[in-house]
């Protein structure tokens, strides 16, 4: 439930016509704000609807994650193992996956609030961490934090780190299991196997 609540305001990313002309976390905080309030009026995200909630992620999430930089990044040195074309497919399938997750993350929304923590860069630094806290009514506050590349067309999230913890490290230890065990084709396979069930979890810390 903790990485649950926490990938709520990994939602939260729409640039807008003046992506590149933001400082990152203006960006994350102006978008934070837009989305909870359009997931606080959505009745039918409230009410669980799915397909309303990965309408919200396409529509404000993807143009704004490296999926292959995170994908890379998961897989860690097995991913040299993998011919372009497997990379090519575990991004993608590993994109499914995440997209699925924040999608019902969305449709579990209980009126969680976002404080934004104080951030300092300096103007050539093109990676960059952008802090975050996450309120929950009746829980202790969790830490989520987004780390972003500047790339050409904007910036770029690459990672969410909840409570100390990062999403993509997390994932780490299980697709190197699943290496181990079937090679990059067997990692595939169980990423295709959760997409096609429509399964939507994370890994547990």
């Amino acid at each position: 439930m903790k990485w649950l609540l926490g990938i709520i305001a990994a939602l939260c990313l729409n640039a807008g016509a003046l992506a590149q002309e933001l400082a990152p976390d203006v960006l994350i905080k102006n978008v934070t704000n837009e989305v909870l309030d359009i997931v606080r009026k959505d009745k039918e995200i409230q009410s669980g609807s799915t397909r309303k909630a990965i309408d919200l992620v396409d529509a404000k999430v993807l143009p704004h994650f490296n999926f292959t930089r995170m994908t890379q990044l998961a897989v860690a040195r097995d991913w040299r193992q993998a011919s372009p074309e497997q990379q090519k497919t575990l991004t993608a399938e590993f994109r499914t996956l995440l997209v699925r997750t924040y999608s019902k993350a969305l449709t579990e929304y209980k009126n969680q609030t976002v404080d934004f923590k104080p951030f300092k860069m300096q103007p050539a630094e093109t990676d960059v961490k952008v802090r975050t806290l996450i309120n929950q009514p009746g829980a202790k506050p969790i830490d989520l934090d987004y780390y972003l590349e500047k790339q050409p067309n904007g910036w770029k999230v690459y990672d969410i780190e909840v409570g100390g913890v990062s999403l993509v490290t997390n994932y780490r230890s299980e697709f190197s299991t699943q290496v181990r065990q079937g090679g990059i084709d067997g990692l595939i396979a169980t990423l295709q196997k959760k997409n096609k069930t429509g399964e939507a979890t994370v890994p547990k810390k």
